[in-house]
């Protein structure tokens, strides 16, 4: 293990410590009591806050006349749904909170401390608010921001967080310019930190994008966001490249100097240089690569997610058919709901260099109509679909063959309520049971083992016309229109069975 320098460790004490002390003054409106009227504490250090972000926001708009007054009212506009106070309260508090930030005696406010880096005891002057003008017919003193009250308003915000490492990379080729070869090497640790940082960040920036994607406002959102911090990382990218060249050539001109036999200290601490920066620039280029990754697939496959779960909760019968259906609209609202699904605008407009373009030859055939059942593909997904359908059919029939002869159910209609009776109301909803009947009263008559083809396999219908046995089913259209819920209905249908008389069945 490396021997830890002290005078490095303790290097810039006093300037970390000045950041620290400018947190002070929000301590101390801490330690101070108030109470409203209805005796519930102030937060007085929120308040302190809201006035360096009201006196910020005056600063931003340009507007110079900001005091204790207007201070005071944007307090009272701010808290008066959390507190019971009056004007004069709220005045009072807002020159509290100014005299904290802004001693009377005109003096900068003082921090003192011991100083490590020298070993003596110090003292720090900052100034949070300053005198900006004075109206003298009103009497009213104008205040703002200090150079040091607005590092406190960017310090309560991570503001520079996003952009530390481009600083950094300005800070490293400033002391590499000076020959400042330690401090370099120091940058460069800490150039370090920050692509771990970076890289840790876009691991919960991934996770998030693929949680959070559930609308088209999101994805763009991060959208923007991706190519906003894929830009970043190339500026920076290529600012790596460009410190590594200059190292490079202060390498060789250290060399050509022959200072790698005079200072050889200065020279391993350049070489250390380049070691270290080529390592973080490697890191940082597997961020750049992930982050290209992130833009182009993670981002693409959470918004093609979005894409099918819209399709999927999308259900055409009932969203559409049944809406245009079973609802009288007018012909207005009947054209925004067709709009979707009309066709986009055509440009009938032809160039002759159509003529020109790759020929797409194909023959047209009619296609023939098969008037047999359809009949089970070779596909898994499609077989483990006719197999469950096959499986509802035949419980179908078994129903109905056992209300055809325990109830003598002639009508689809009695046979509906029949199902009703049972408790098995529940299969009227689905579109499997309509099918059926539809089916069924397309082939009339129909008898046991008809369906068969050796060449394709069984159709869906095989295991319930099995239960059939010599028999034949007539299924007849009937009069009138039979709806048992509102997703569908179906033409009365007239059904009986007889005996097969045909030899040759």
């Amino acid at each position: 293990m490396e021997e830890l320098d002290l005078h490095e460790i303790v290097n810039g004490y006093k300037e970390r410590i000045r950041r620290l002390a400018l947190f002070d003054p929000l301590y101390e409106l801490e330690r101070k009591r108030e109470q409203d009227h209805k005796n519930n504490e102030i937060d007085m250090k929120g308040l302190g806050l809201l006035t360096l972000l009201f006196f910020f926001e005056q600063k931003l708009m340009r507007q110079y006349k900001a005091g204790a007054r207007q201070l005071a009212a944007f307090l009272e506009k701010t808290a008066e749904s959390q507190y019971r106070l009056d004007p004069e309260d709220y005045e009072r508090l807002a020159r509290l909170i100014i005299q904290t930030f802004r001693p009377t005696t005109g003096k900068k406010r003082r921090y003192t401390f011991f100083n490590w880096e020298t070993g003596q005891d110090d003292g720090i002057e900052y100034s949070i608010l300053k005198a900006s003008s004075f109206d003298l017919k009103t009497n009213a003193q104008y205040y703002t921001l200090d150079e040091d009250g607005l590092e406190l308003v960017f310090a309560t915000k991570e503001f520079y967080s996003e952009f530390q490492l481009s600083i950094n990379q300005l800070m490293l080729r400033k002391q590499l310019d000076k020959g400042e070869f330690k401090g370099a090497l120091r940058q460069i640790n800490e150039m370090h930190i920050d692509v771990e940082s970076l890289v840790d960040r876009m691991t919960r920036l991934k996770h998030e994008i693929q949680r959070s994607i559930v609308s088209e406002e999101t994805f763009e959102r991060y959208k923007q966001l991706l190519e906003d911090i894929y830009g970043r990382l190339n500026r920076e990218n290529d600012e790596f490249k460009e410190l590594r060249a200059f190292v490079k050539e202060t390498r060789e001109r250290l060399y050509a100097k022959d200072v790698h036999k005079k200072e050889t200290r200065t020279y391993d601490l350049v070489l250390r240089i380049a070691r270290e920066l080529e390592s973080v620039h490697y890191e940082h280029t597997r961020l750049l690569d992930q982050t290209g990754d992130l833009k182009n697939t993670t981002l693409l496959t959470a918004q093609e997610s979005l894409y099918y779960t819209g399709i999927q909760a999308f259900n055409f019968d009932q969203d559409l058919s049944a809406k245009i259906i079973a609802t009288p609209l007018p012909l207005e609202a009947m054209a925004g709901i067709l709009q979707p699904f009309v066709k986009v605008e055509e440009n009938r407009q032809w160039s002759p260099l159509t003529i020109l373009a790759d020929q797409k030859i194909s023959e047209e055939r009619e296609l023939a109509d098969d008037s047999g059942f359809i009949v089970v593909d070779s596909d898994e997904e499609t077989l483990s679909y006719r197999r469950v359908l096959a499986e509802k059919y035949r419980e179908l029939m078994e129903l109905f063959l056992h209300a055809y002869q325990q109830r003598k159910v002639r009508k689809l209609s009695q046979f509906m309520n029949f199902l009703e009776e049972r408790n098995r109301s529940n299969l009227l909803d689905y579109r499997y049971f309509y099918q059926f009947w539809l089916v069924l009263h397309q082939r009339t008559p129909i008898r046991n083992g008809e369906t068969e083809d050796s060449d394709k396999g069984k159709t869906v219908l095989d295991e319930a016309l099995a239960l059939l046995g010599d028999q034949v089913l007539h299924v007849h259209e009937g009069s009138g229109i039979i709806q048992k819920n509102k997703r569908f209905s179906i033409q009365e249908m007239l059904i009986h069975l007889e005996e097969d008389n045909d030899e040759l069945s």
